[in-house]
């Protein structure tokens, strides 16, 4: 199965593609990213694919239908949209691949139809300290999000 998310805010023109090749073995996430700050930036998927309001506030929490905490893309106790960061160069460009055993496009926990959402700052992976470390990786605002659909 194949996916797509495209990014029409802030980072527009920017794309994240998903692929599945069946139920029991990982998603595959590619990115190509631009308009960014240099540096890391939290990568999470979200419950919601609503994008009524331009700050990605609608799009609610990280997806997270097994009720652990927050932490990084393979830690045993995070959620499942936990994704960690994605790094931008000098020229604020991401390419990335990242591979995720824990969420799937397949079923009621698919994430087709929620959001992918790139945050200012960079994740903690829940290891930070601060309050809010082991629910959103102290990641900071939502700069875009995009609705993950069928390709």
């Amino acid at each position: 199965m194949k996916a797509i998310a495209v990014f029409q805010g802030k980072l527009k023109g920017s794309y994240c593609t998903f692929y599945q090749d069946s139920p029991n073995l990982p998603v595959k996430i590619n990115g190509h990213i631009n308009n960014l700050i240099p540096g890391k930036h939290g990568f999470h998927v979200h419950t919601y694919g609503n994008l009524l309001k331009t700050d990605c506030s609608k799009c609610g929490g990280h997806w997270n239908p097994y009720n652990k905490e927050h932490g990084g893309l393979n830690d045993s106790n995070s959620h499942a949209g936990d994704l960690g960061n994605i790094t931008a160069n000098e020229e604020g460009e991401s390419k990335f691949h990242i591979k995720s055993e824990i969420m799937t496009l397949y079923g009621k926990n698919s994430i087709l139809g929620r959001s992918i959402v790139i945050h200012q700052d960079i994740d903690d992976l829940g290891k930070g300290g601060f309050s809010d470390s082991l629910t959103t990786g102290h990641s900071g605002a939502r700069i875009d999000c995009a609705v993950i659909g069928y390709t």
